[in-house]
């Protein structure tokens, strides 16, 4: 099989991994290696269509000799199947590198004749990475569960960031959608992981400390940090029966005790038929939406579960975000005074942000905050407005100050502003591609053309609007869709001529 061939394959089979993340750690560029890495960096997908990335995010292989239900590399499903070497995939991720068509590799993996066997086949992949081509890139590498100690040790040596996908948010799903996993296999890595980031670091820090009165003897071979960007994993929503409640309250958990920097949350898509998984097409997009913006109210906002979620509702709101519907049951709580609420109680107030509240913290050391100011700190002040006092004048006169009536405005779809996309007066309902709508300003620019009432042009028009000759726009769209196929195909480019650089 063709390398281009097994690129497509295994790229659209990484699609349904979505614990890819910023990479968390800042490595400057070094003489005689190759890249860098920026703390800040987005990690999207080289996708099949050709779209520009950041990170070149593939399997090793889609071969699995499990049987998950949910999976759609799955050993019992008829799909395409394709394996990388080692040596192609990491002459594969330097060739797009040096084109700066990505900044890092995602690499995941089916299981293919055992976890140690794959986690192998990844190791050398990132081994020939390091070693060899010198790369200094942020590289995520996921654990496959059960692999033994020894090789996670190896593997976290080399990646940047590593994760193990739980998958499922209850031992019975696991049993029940992949009945091969059980929770112990993918806990145990995830402990481990924690354990030597751990150790790791307090190794380092005696070392720059200098706490030994021997003679300091450099080592041959500088060892590599492990994980230094820290671990995370993955859940599917929406494939099993457990609550919204259930999962918080196991991130909040896995946060807690397995320091984990990120839990991920996918909606279920449904790519095979089984009688094990729900019998409905429809993606919860907007529950997977909810539920990171609740783990965002744990990592960043100071809230605990229970603030959040109990067990009597135990799904989250579909039409108000978690945030506010913790404001709407806790009306008591306001109005908050901008100018002399601590941080912790700005924090909980709708429509201002981490960010947010430390702008507000500092400016009112110099000034006194009104609605002016707020706006101009980036405060999203139409939601603020009704939880705040400015200088003891509540913000949101006119306004019923109940459970009900404040609902009835952030449940709301918001409005267009004056400038921008939402400033584009929308027409209601779906047009055809053939029907028209007139409007003042299309009435204008056909009066400045010379187009009579009736739509016909006059003399010239043609020329002032741009009209081509007959036939040019044939060739302008076959030239797009060209355009187009360069744009999707680009990575023949990468892979006939490696030494060439990206213009």
């Amino acid at each position: 099989m063709e390398l281009i061939d097994k690129l497509e394959i295994l790229a659209d089979a990484a699609k349904y991994d979505v614990a890819c993340t910023s990479s968390g750690i800042d490595r400057d560029a070094q003489k005689g290696k190759l890249g860098n890495t920026m703390a800040a960096g987005c990690c999207h997908s080289f996708a099949a269509d050709g779209r520009c990335i950041t990170l070149l995010k593939v399997l090793m292989t889609n071969v699995c000799v499990y049987d998950c239900a949910y999976c759609v590399n799955r050993c019992s499903n008829e799909v395409r199947r394709a394996a990388f070497t080692p040596q192609e995939l990491a002459d594969l991720t330097i060739a797009f590198y040096r084109r700066n068509y990505i900044e890092g590799l995602f690499l995941s993996s089916g299981v293919i004749k055992s976890p140690d066997y794959t986690t192998e086949l990844m190791i050398q992949t990132l081994s020939l990475l390091r070693g060899e081509h010198g790369f200094r890139g942020y590289i995520h590498a996921k654990a496959v569960p059960g692999t033994s100690p020894e090789l996670v040790d190896e593997l976290g040596h080399l990646a940047d960031r590593m994760s193990v996908n739980m998958e499922l948010p209850s031992q019975q799903s696991l049993a029940l959608l992949a009945p091969e996993k059980n929770k112990q296999q993918i806990i145990a890595p995830m402990r481990q992981i924690r354990d030597n980031i751990a150790v790791d670091k307090d190794t380092r820090a005696l070392v720059r400390k200098n706490t030994t009165y021997m003679k300091a003897v450099k080592p041959k071979k500088k060892e590599r940090a492990f994980v230094p960007a820290g671990q995370s994993t993955q859940m599917i929503v929406g494939a099993t029966p457990e609550s919204d409640f259930q999962i918080l309250n196991l991130s909040a958990a896995l946060y807690r005790t397995l320091s984990l920097k990120r839990v991920f949350f996918s909606a279920y898509t449904p790519v095979n038929d089984d009688a094990r998984l729900p019998g409905t097409d429809a993606l919860q997009l907007n529950r997977e939406h909810r539920l990171y913006q609740a783990d965002w109210l744990l990592r960043f906002y100071r809230f605990d579960v229970t603030e959040i979620i109990d067990e009597e509702h135990p799904f989250l709101d579909p039409e108000v975000d978690p945030k506010a519907n913790w404001a709407l049951n806790n009306l008591d709580f306001f109005p908050v005074e901008v100018n002399k609420a601590p941080l912790e109680a700005l924090l909980r107030v709708p429509g201002i942000g981490v960010k947010g509240a430390h702008s507000i913290m500092r400016a009112r050391h110099s000034t006194t905050l009104g609605e002016r100011e707020l706006r101009k700190l980036g405060i999203a002040y139409k939601r603020a407005r009704f939880f705040i006092t400015c200088n003891g004048s509540y913000a949101g006169q006119g306004t019923d100050f109940s459970r009900e009536g404040l609902r009835a405005h952030l449940a709301a779809t918001p409005k267009g502003g004056g400038h921008g996309r939402r400033a584009d007066k929308a027409i209601p309902g779906q047009l055809s591609l053939f029907e028209s709508v007139e409007t003042p300003e299309k009435a204008r620019i056909a009066q400045g053309a010379g187009v009579d009432p009736r739509g016909h042009l006059g003399a010239g028009a043609g020329e002032r609007l741009g009209t081509a000759p007959a036939g040019q726009h044939d060739n302008a769209a076959n030239g797009q869709r060209r355009g187009n196929a360069d744009g999707a195909f680009g990575w023949q480019h990468a892979l006939e001529q490696p030494e060439a650089a990206c213009a």
